[in-house]
């Protein structure tokens, strides 16, 4: 270990910028086992390990790079999996240079360990090499525990209450688990073959999918808390936030994640009209995304891809104030994105189809309450960005959640999420629990894991309770 002294950060190759902008292929090639094990080396194994502090799973980081360097796989990927329900996802799709490897403490002439990078090549190879089996409890327990939702969090829970020994069900209301893991983000940060074969997985470890299933409407949630000791509601947040201004209705104007759907599903083989008729197809379009956060970035990525004559990325801070990952940012900037700082639309121009963007520059102003730097419009700065499809990538926020499962008996918060006991993730129902995006607001994947792994401790403490009382009553 301590090899960073003289042993320089590498990262596994990166495609070049002109070959990967036109396929969907994932841009970093697998690490060889020579170079994980000697970018693991370079781990100066701390004291206090920020790297772990500053991980939402608090991962044991620095123990299962020592055990990486040493050649020991089989050991490492058993460490890394104790904390992580899917390590080869968080390698991929987490924003480390924010997180773990943005917290190591070597100095940053020597750059930090590629953290990522080794977690994904440990749980890759497990799989390449069998060692990752199917879930079996060592006792199976009669309780069963409903999920709604199959997103991140949904199933990191299905997960633990299933190596309890709980017989576990899982509803969505899309045809494929993984929720934003597969229709939301790109492939060439996550192949969905990656998603996939964790579905095959949770079938062999006996956790029932039930899909194509939407809760409130196909099932009432009435129904599930009758067939169910226990229910977990974490189905994420997906109302796109929107933008006001004169011609924000003309077509061609669409949210974020709608665009991103569509992508997706191309990609996956299903048959999308909105995609063959044009109408979600960057193809030969001068593209503008308004945003600039990850989903900004996967959008003008894919518009890249998808052959868009150009794609403009608008946001109206600056690069350092910017919510989305700079690693994201200069991958775009390769593939030929251009950036406009410090910028916001006011206006969309066009008759019977949008034709182009009007906005305005700014400045940054004194810090506001939250502590960034308010942003101010400079007068008489404003200027027209040709565009023929606009994506609007500005945030989620939830729906009325008591109207979508139809059970009014459900507290929200001033911000429209689930109330809910943070202690005991309960509801305002005590057999109905949420975790991840629908409590805590849209956030990042590893937080929707964390918050599945400890919403399960809280319904396994719950259930416990529940059959002890039942048991002293008897």
């Amino acid at each position: 270990m301590l090899k960073f002294v003289h042993l320089p950060q590498v990262m596994p190759e990166k495609r070049p910028a002109a070959q990967r902008s036109g396929d969907f292929h994932e841009i970093y090639r697998d690490f060889a086992t020579e170079a994980a094990a000697s970018q693991a080396s370079r781990c100066s194994q701390c004291g206090v390990p920020f790297c772990s502090v500053h991980c939402p799973l608090s991962n044991h980081i620095p123990d299962w790079l020592k055990l990486t360097a040493e050649g020991r796989l089989e050991e490492a990927y058993e460490v890394s999996s104790a904390t992580n329900n899917f390590p080869e996802i968080c390698g991929r799709i987490c924003p480390q240079d924010r997180l773990c490897e943005g917290n190591c403490v070597i100095e940053k002439g020597f750059e930090s360990v590629t953290i990522g990078a080794v977690e994904r090549y440990i749980t890759d190879t497990a799989f390449d090499r069998g060692w990752v089996k199917p879930i079996r409890p060592r006792r199976e327990l009669e309780a069963s525990v409903g999920i709604v939702g199959a997103g991140p969090g949904g199933l990191a829970a299905a997960e633990q209450l299933r190596r309890k020994g709980y017989q576990v069900t899982v509803y969505d209301r899309h045809d494929r688990i993984g929720g934003l893991l597969i229709y939301g983000i790109p492939n060439f940060k996550l192949e969905k073959s990656i998603v996939l074969r964790r579905a095959d997985l949770f079938a062999a470890s006996g956790i029932e999918m039930v899909l194509n299933c939407a809760v409130g409407t196909d099932i009432s949630l009435a129904a599930l808390r009758a067939k169910h000791d226990a229910l977990l509601l974490a189905t994420g947040v997906y109302k796109a936030r929107d933008i006001a201004g004169p011609g924000s209705g003309l077509p061609g104007i669409v949210p974020a994640l709608q665009y991103l759907i569509t992508s997706n599903r191309e990609g996956l083989g299903d048959a999308v009209p909105d995609f063959t008729s044009g109408l979600l197809n960057a193809r030969d379009r001068h593209v503008v995304v308004i945003g600039g956060g990850d989903t900004a970035m996967d959008c003008v990525r894919t518009a890249v891809r998808q052959g868009a004559r150009s794609v403009k990325c608008l946001y109206r801070r600056d690069r350092a104030n910017m919510p989305g990952s700079l690693r994201e940012v200069k991958n775009a900037e390769e593939e030929g994105v251009e950036f406009v700082w410090l910028a916001a639309p006011e206006a969309f121009i066009g008759s019977d189809r949008v034709e182009g963007v009007r906005a305005v520059r700014m400045h940054l102003g004194l810090p506001d309450a939250s502590g960034r730097q308010a942003v101010e419009p400079i007068e008489g700065s404003h200027f027209t960005l040709q565009a023929d499809l606009v994506i609007k990538a500005l945030g989620f926020d939830p729906e009325n959640l008591p109207e979508m499962f139809d059970e009014k008996a459900l507290a929200v918060t001033r911000w429209g999420t689930l109330k809910v006991d943070h202690r005991t993730f309960q509801t305002a129902l005590p057999d109905v629990f949420a975790a991840g995006d629908i409590v805590r607001g849209a956030s990042l994947v590893v937080w929707a894991i964390r918050d599945g792994r400890d919403a399960a401790a809280q319904i396994h403490k719950y259930l416990g309770q529940k059959a002890t009382l039942a048991a002293a009553a008897d």
